[in-house]
């Protein structure tokens, strides 16, 4: 029974080392906020802009221009089925809990091989961008993922990548 207690134990204290390395790794590529290049800057405005569309179905619409990644289908102009129906609805119900303007307390930079599939795939700086939520609202910042592809021969300007955390 002892030998039980002592391998769980171990278990539990060798999970919860990982995970705290995990969280201290998490900001080995974070970049000052001044850094954040103004193209990606202007897009991660133009998605909370996009988030104060009338109804859903206007947010999804307006979405698909600056979706990318394995948001859209393969030719980019459409989103995939599931993405309004679950993380685009998730920011959208929630955006109004953030602050305006925005605050964004944190950036994170990494290579990405890729994201996305056939044609909408794409390679290049991923920008992770936490924002935060409005004054007296509970709750952690929120990350939205930036990508600035490389090499494409059509898409050209960044795209969102990654939401649903709002």
């Amino acid at each position: 029974m002892k030998k039980v207690f002592y391998a769980v134990l171990v278990f539990v204290l060798m999970s919860a080392l990982t995970a705290f390395e995990a969280s201290a790794q998490s900001k080995r590529d974070d970049i000052p906020v001044n850094q954040l290049p103004t193209g990606v800057l202007n897009v991660l405005y133009e998605y909370t802009e996009v988030l104060k569309s009338e109804t859903l179905e206007k947010c999804a619409e307006a979405f698909v221009a600056i979706a990318g990644g394995g948001l859209v289908n393969e030719n980019s102009d459409a989103l995939r089925v599931d993405v309004p129906q679950f993380s685009l609805k998730k920011d959208y119900n929630n955006f109004k809990f953030y602050a305006l303007p925005l605050k964004i307390t944190r950036v994170n930079k990494r290579y990405s091989n890729g994201d996305g599939y056939g044609d909408s795939a794409i390679a290049g700086w991923v920008y992770k961008i936490w924002i935060d939520k409005k004054k007296g609202v509970n709750g952690m910042p929120a990350p939205i993922s930036i990508m600035v592809p490389e090499n494409h021969p059509t898409i050209k300007t960044p795209k969102v990548i990654g939401i649903g955390s709002l």
